[in-house]
């Protein structure tokens, strides 16, 4: 297989969630600029996303669904399945952040995020991950972050949660890898998106987060087209169970 053939997507379906706006359409336009065709998922209209990843010549189909509700995780795999008939890639991107003083966090806030970041992402992985047991093949690509390694500040629940994607990465990776299923997880440093607003609007936080980034600027979901690609393809046939940073360097720092 050629290096162009091992990187192609075409003929693959990906479901994305979270997919419209911020990382997760970044990532839903990169799969579609590498051939595939895209399900992606949003409690609201995905209408931005579907006319860039048409812009780039990529099929978009989109699911309103509230990844928070429960039995939603269970109702989307089924409904994405019956629209594409298969399911060849998975990245489950959908999460919420809480921002409190750890004292005043409150159990509302803690189960929400927990729901969304943690829950749905085992569930939504089992239930597309039987069917792609069932085709022999898939790929599922989970979103950690930078909170996987690191404790952060006001944010227990997220840091809880994304320490728990990880975890999940390895784990489906062990039982699932010799059944032709790839998993891993994308970690992304800090990106300039709707979640990290009000980080970037402390200007000292800002100033102290940037010094930090060898690099030296924070990221674009542009950014990890090049990591979701890769891991979606033949090219990452033989990594399982890995945190892939995409992080300007902030890890080595």
């Amino acid at each position: 297989m050629g290096m162009v053939e091992l990187f192609s997507l075409k003929g693959k379906t990906a479901l994305v969630t979270g997919a419209s706006r911020g990382l997760g359409q970044g990532m839903a336009i990169g799969l579609a600029e590498a051939g595939a065709k895209v399900i992606g998922t949003g409690t609201s209209d995905l209408g931005d996303t579907k006319a860039k990843v048409e812009a780039a010549g990529g099929n978009f189909y989109e699911i309103i669904q509230d990844l928070s509700q429960r039995g939603a995780a269970v109702a989307l795999a089924n409904e994405a399945i019956e629209l594409a008939g298969k399911i060849d890639i998975l990245v489950n991107n959908a999460g919420i952040i809480r921002r409190s003083d750890l004292e005043e966090f409150s159990d509302e806030d803690w189960y929400k995020v927990i729901d969304v970041n943690q829950h749905a992402v085992f569930q939504l992985s089992r239930e597309i991950g039987k069917h792609m047991l069932e085709n022999g093949s898939g790929k599922i690509i989970n979103v950690a972050s930078m909170l996987s390694f690191q404790g952060g500040l006001k944010v227990p629940a997220y840091t809880a949660s994304k320490h728990a994607v990880a975890g999940l990465t390895k784990s489906f990776a062990n039982e699932w890898s010799s059944k032709g299923i790839n998993v891993n997880a994308i970690a992304p440093g800090y990106m300039a998106t709707d979640n990290t607003a009000p980080i970037r609007e402390n200007r000292d936080r800002n100033a102290f987060i940037t010094s930090r980034i060898p690099q030296g600027r924070w990221g674009s979901p542009e950014d990890l087209k090049g990591a979701v690609v890769f891991l979606a393809s033949d090219a990452s046939n033989y990594v399982n169970g890995h945190v892939l940073c995409v992080d300007g360097g902030w890890m080595s720092s």
